[in-house]
């Protein structure tokens, strides 16, 4: 049986850092066959997450973003109805009209899988990221706990398709709202929180290995003071590896030597022009000596 430190490991291989109650979470879901819910602030590595256990399992990802007034057409199945269209036009200049024509035109061949659909027709049990499940609404909830709890799907026209193999689920919130209970109740948890230093540190080393030990420390304890600022968006973990890599294009090995070359390095780390505007030159130095 894969234990946690297995899947620890394999997470490892393909680059992601997992911690050791994360690893439990999803050891814990794949033996249960429980999906996982994982909250925590933007920019910690919730996505990343259901990426990494696709590659560690050899496995399709299949990724359903979440946003308000997402309903089941978009997010299970849909007909294609322009190609329903043209086939009665078809039909009906070869004179066949009727229950050959709907059967016909109903069926697998006009049917359009969407994420949920698709995630449990697959051969081998997928990872299915349901991202961002906090923007959705409550009535998208209802039908998700509904294919949570049997793994199929009902499409009037053809009836109950049940799951060839039962995807691994990963559901990522941001906690931007409450998710009902029910929808809680039928997952494990885990809170996801960014990285101590040294974590930090090994997730840069794993993405950039040539970076000098010295300017990665420096890098990590830039970004871990910046986020201690008064921003609107606090860089991610995304946005860190993006910042060693223009600070090694642009030839900086030492934070505090070139303040130019660091500031301008900054697009990488500061998306909003309000927070452009709070980290001046004159900070961005301050930042850097206490990281060095």
């Amino acid at each position: 049986m894969l234990t946690w430190t297995d899947l620890q490991n394999s997470l490892r291989e393909v680059g992601y850092i997992a911690s050791d109650d994360l690893s439990v979470a999803l050891q814990l879901s794949l033996v249960l066959g429980r999906p996982l819910l994982l909250e925590g602030v933007a920019g910690v590595g919730k996505t990343e997450v259901a990426r990494a256990l696709a590659n560690a399992q050899d496995t399709r990802l299949i990724r359903l973003q979440c946003y308000e007034g997402l309903d089941a057409a978009q997010a299970i199945y849909e007909w294609n109805y322009q190609r329903q269209l043209l086939t009665i036009r078809a039909a009906a200049e070869h004179g066949e009209t009727g229950a050959t024509v709907e059967t016909r035109i109903f069926s697998n061949e006009f049917l359009l899988e969407r994420p949920l659909l698709a995630a449990i027709t697959q051969e081998k049990s997928p990872v299915l990221l349901i991202d961002e499940i906090d923007r959705a609404d409550e009535e998208f909830e209802a039908y998700l706990l509904e294919i949570l709890s049997d793994y199929q799907v009902t499409v009037p026209e053809l009836g109950t398709i049940s799951a060839t193999s039962q995807p691994i689920v990963i559901l990522t919130s941001n906690a931007t709202r409450d998710l009902s209970d029910a929808l809680r109740r039928r997952c494990l948890y885990s809170y996801v929180d960014f990285p101590d230093h040294d974590v930090e540190c090994e997730i840069l080393d794993t993405h950039h290995p040539g970076l000098d030990a010295r300017l990665t420390r420096q890098i990590i304890g830039f970004v871990r003071k910046l986020r201690e600022e008064e921003l609107e968006k606090v860089p991610g973990i995304a946005e860190t590896l993006d910042f060693a890599a223009a600070l090694a294009g642009l030839g900086v090995s030492d934070l505090t030597e070139n303040p130019a070359a660091l500031q301008a390095s900054l697009t990488t780390l500061l998306k909003t022009q309000s927070d452009r505007a709070h980290i001046t030159t004159e900070v961005s130095q301050r930042i850097a000596g206490r990281a060095a």
